[in-house]
């Protein structure tokens, strides 16, 4: 692709980074802005520096936060009893939107790939056996994507969690074997949180 000035060409280089953003994508991008004024260009680029300097983790669940503590552990309403363990903040946000768990959260960071060299070492399960412990959690649901990595995560979870006498369920499977939870419908998901079952290794 031949561009006409460079200044396009390393925008256009910067924007394809994104996940699902090829080089035609990132050239309408830069089209786009070149037709804003620079207050609304310079608004943008600020926000994105200020969400990768300022958003922090909750000390507690590890999903992304503007305090110390989430809204989501912060919220009284919310039963601490019960934890929701999923992947990344995009999971989270599917199953709020469903409107169908009144829970607490814990975010993995990832799923067990030993062929992309992540572990269990890599996610965030030493804090999820220590707040287990520490608040006396009676449920733990377990709401991972149905897939090998999934499974194999959700399999080596059970293990560690089953010694601490806590309830393990996992979400009913009207998410499609293989598929992202991320992409699920919210009715389906909805139900898949509501008809939770125990969960079997």
């Amino acid at each position: 692709m031949n561009f006409p000035s460079s200044l396009i060409e390393d925008a256009v280089n910067e924007l394809s980074k994104f996940p699902g953003i090829g080089k035609k994508s990132a050239l309408r991008m830069v089209l786009f802005l070149l037709k804003q004024d620079i207050p609304m260009v310079t608004k943008m680029g600020e926000s994105i520096i200020k969400l990768r300097k300022k958003i922090q983790f909750c000390e507690r669940c590890h999903n992304v936060s503007d305090n110390r503590v989430c809204n989501i552990c912060a919220n009284p309403k919310r039963d601490p009893q019960i934890v929701c363990v999923v992947e990344d903040l995009r999971d989270v946000m599917a199953i709020e939107n469903t409107h169908q768990f009144n829970g607490n959260y814990h975010v993995l960071g990832g799923l067990i790939n030993p062929i992309q060299g992540i572990g269990p070492n890599q996610l965030k399960v030493d804090s999820l056996i220590e707040r287990i412990k520490l608040f006396e959690i009676k449920e733990v649901i377990l709401a991972l994507s149905a897939t090998m990595e999934g499974d194999t995560t959700a399999f080596y979870l059970s293990k560690k969690i089953t010694p601490l006498g806590v309830s393990i369920s996992a979400i009913s499977r009207g998410i499609a074997v293989g598929g992202e939870l991320e992409y699920a419908d919210e009715i389906t998901l909805g139900r898949s949180i509501a008809n939770r079952i125990p969960y079997r290794n």
